[in-house]
């Protein structure tokens, strides 16, 4: 987790995918080593829960790959209750700056709550030092990465990637393309130049930036444009892909 953090503190692209399906630990044998720098378990388009994806989380750790958990909502308390349990959290569908700030300060200042966060964010001040102290240690390996899947979310970028605790930002391009009037278009002209605008804001803070792609040509594309948080794919959709390209060539014999 510490390692992740730091690759993306210096600036150096990390690799990752989206598990939908996978919940048996014994599966993490057959992920090629140097492959994966993480993982973001997802159940959003299943009827999982995230609590299936746990046992998953341990033996990602043990294989060295970081653990992240895509919650369902942008509620405050969710958000830490994942943090509790997972390497980090990807919040979908966050525009506002207010609201971005109360996410990952729900994420990186836990178990801050209450009057006494609210006055951390105003002011930045802590009970005391020893206070402090505890937060940034309990919380120095935590990750925070919200989903930028709006057009308000893209003009609000800039104040969104200022916020403590944002290491980096993660465009969903289905949400993003409806938003935009381009359902599904993911090699729109409209759809790339937003993404270059996300990375380009994002560098400029030093917070890495990436898109979600299903095929290599797309993702290259994006890693291309400067994107540094790579996450390709999910699970499904690379076991369909290798199942086509095999039985492919096998059926050519």
């Amino acid at each position: 987790m510490k390692k992740l953090k730091d690759k993306l503190l210096k600036g150096e692209t990390v690799y990752g995918s989206l598990f939908q399906y996978s919940v048996v630990p014994a599966m993490v044998e057959s992920i090629p080593k140097n492959s994966l720098d993480f993982v973001i378990v997802t159940p959003e388009h299943t009827t999982l829960d995230l609590a299936e994806f746990l046992p998953l989380r341990y033996a990602l750790n043990s294989k060295g790959i970081v653990c992240l958990a895509r919650t369902h909502s942008r509620d405050a308390a969710d958000v830490a209750r994942v943090c509790d349990t997972f390497d980090g959290v990807v919040v979908p569908y966050v525009e506002e700056y207010e609201q971005a700030q109360e996410l990952a300060a729900a994420a990186v200042y836990r178990p801050l709550k209450g009057i006494v966060l609210d006055k951390v964010l105003k002011t930045g001040k802590f009970v005391n030092q020893k206070t402090a102290d505890y937060i940034e240690k309990k919380n120095e390996n935590t990750l925070f990465i919200p989903m930028i899947e709006s057009v308000p979310g893209i003009e609000n970028l800039e104040k969104i990637c200022s916020i403590p605790g944002v290491n980096a930002v993660f465009v969903g391009p289905g949400d993003l393309t409806a938003n935009m009037g381009i359902p599904g278009e993911y090699d729109h002209p409209d759809l790339i130049a937003a993404i270059q605008r996300v990375i380009d804001t994002a560098n400029q803070q030093h917070v890495a930036a990436g898109c979600w792609f299903g095929t290599t040509k797309q993702a290259v594309r994006t890693i291309r444009q400067g994107a540094r948080l790579v996450v390709y794919a999910n699970d499904g959709l690379m076991l369909q892909h290798a199942m086509q390209t095999a039985f492919s060539e096998l059926r050519k014999g």
